[in-house]
């Protein structure tokens, strides 16, 4: 059975016009960071429980600033606080179109990788050949190492 999870076509324009989008997110949200592996095991986490906690705390805080010593920054808790409301609803979109984005390159790959095998086994079908030669070239290295399934069946032709 032959298999077609999507078909996508995007025009040069829309392209044009995602690449061009890209580059306007890119600058407007130069100031987003990376952070390493060792950094984000680091740093204290943010769940619900924290944030309420942590809300709470600014509020009083706002209210009753003259319990604060002169080194701590209530201007930046509050500009940190703003920033992330700010952000919060666009990333959830982006988080949105990041999963579309891999469950369509996920479906792409899957619909290539089955016609390739349905027009290997059709190539074995059709007998010996130069096509068939290479693509048997090209299926001994794909394939290297990998036996039989349980089934009886090679990988290769499921």
């Amino acid at each position: 059975m032959f298999q077609n999870l999507i078909s996508l076509e995007l025009s040069a324009e829309q392209l044009k016009e995602v690449h061009g989008a890209l580059a306007v997110l890119e600058k407007n949200l130069d100031g987003l960071i990376s952070l390493s592996v060792a950094e984000r095991h680091e740093l204290a986490k943010m769940g619900p429980k924290s944030e309420m906690f942590s809300r709470k705390t600014h509020e009083l805080l706002l209210s009753s600033p003259e319990v604060l010593p002169r080194v701590f920054d209530l201007e930046e808790l509050t500009a940190d606080i703003k920033a992330l409301d700010q952000l919060r609803p666009l990333f959830a979109r982006l988080a949105v179109l990041m999963r579309k984005a891999e469950d369509t390159e996920m479906a792409l790959g899957s619909d290539i990788y089955r016609a390739a095998l349905d027009g290997y086994r059709f190539a074995k079908a059709a007998g010996k050949g130069a096509v068939l030669d290479e693509l048997s070239v090209h299926a001994s290295l794909r394939f290297a190492g990998q036996g039989r399934g349980k089934g009886g069946k090679s990988d290769a032709q499921g």
